[in-house]
């Protein structure tokens, strides 16, 4: 009998993945998705808040001086009903070597 139970992360909304500097991809859908919940228009959040993707070939959130997310604040995410599909995955749909230092996510076994 094969045994089928894998690791599943659950974040502990520690925001420290939120603290490192990275590169955030966001897609056009999320861009629409964050302007709207943003309350501004689609130009105006790209103006504010993305930069071009060092390979230019598309765009990333912009970060703090300190690497932070620009939409961290305190312990919260300001756009976290809709916030970008890398950010809703990690660590399980992407991680990084010792991302286990820094994440306080709980392993929970699923079928």
């Amino acid at each position: 009998m094969q045994n089928s139970m894998k690791i599943r992360y659950t974040c502990q909304r520690c925001t420290n993945c939120c603290r490192w500097p990275g590169l955030v991809r966001i897609s056009d859908q999320e861009i629409c998705a964050i302007s709207r919940f943003l309350q501004c228009s689609e130009y105006e959040f790209i103006q504010r808040f993305t930069r071009l993707r060092p390979q230019r070939d598309g765009l990333a959130l912009q970060e703090n001086s300190d690497g932070s997310c620009v939409f961290l604040h305190g312990k919260d995410c300001r756009i976290n009903p809709v916030k970008p599909e890398q950010c809703a995955g990690f660590p399980n749909t992407w991680n990084f070597p010792s991302w286990r230092d820094v994440c306080e996510a709980v392993p929970v076994l699923e079928d």
